[in-house]
């Protein structure tokens, strides 16, 4: 059915500017700075993101995807709780290793993940809602890094601490 879906309670976003290698980034924070990216928090509880992250990574391991690397954004980001960052060996390896996830995802009742990137298998971004997968070929990861990007000290009223 259309349009039928999980209601969740969504907070007011907050915007902090970031001027990084001459540019100025933004990000938008759903609650606020977060105290850490790395890892995630052993109080949380468990609940369906963390079972949709246990599925996303067996199915990474089983498609031997390699630097496997949670990040919690969970606090940081609206976009979701789990941002997932993976290479394969190449083009095909990385096609595979999407295909593979989007496959276990709809199986294990997920629905359909949004892809991009499929076609050329450089960067694949898999949203699955509460968790973002992105397959790189080694060479495209090193470049854009997002790791680091997402590893970035806390804000405090909008100065790099």
């Amino acid at each position: 059915m259309q349009g039928a879906g999980r209601s969740e309670k969504v907070e007011s976003p907050r915007a902090c500017s970031v001027i990084w290698k001459g540019k100025t980034l933004t990000t938008v924070h759903a609650k606020g700075n977060a105290a850490r990216t790395f890892p995630k928090s052993p109080d949380r509880r468990d609940d369906a993101a963390d079972r949709a992250l246990k599925l996303v990574l067996e199915s990474l391991e089983d498609s031997k995807a390699e630097e496997i690397v949670t990040i919690d954004i969970a606090g940081k980001s609206a976009l979701g709780d789990y941002m997932i960052v993976v290479s394969g060996r190449s083009s095909r390896h990385v096609m595979a290793i999407a295909d593979h996830l989007m496959t276990d995802l709809k199986d294990e009742g997920y629905g359909n993940a949004r892809v991009e990137g499929l076609e050329t298998g450089d960067w694949v971004l898999i949203d699955g809602g509460d968790i973002i997968v992105h397959v790189f070929r080694p060479e495209i990861r090193e470049f854009y890094n997002i790791e680091k990007m997402w590893a970035a000290p806390d804000m405090e009223d909008g100065t790099l601490h």
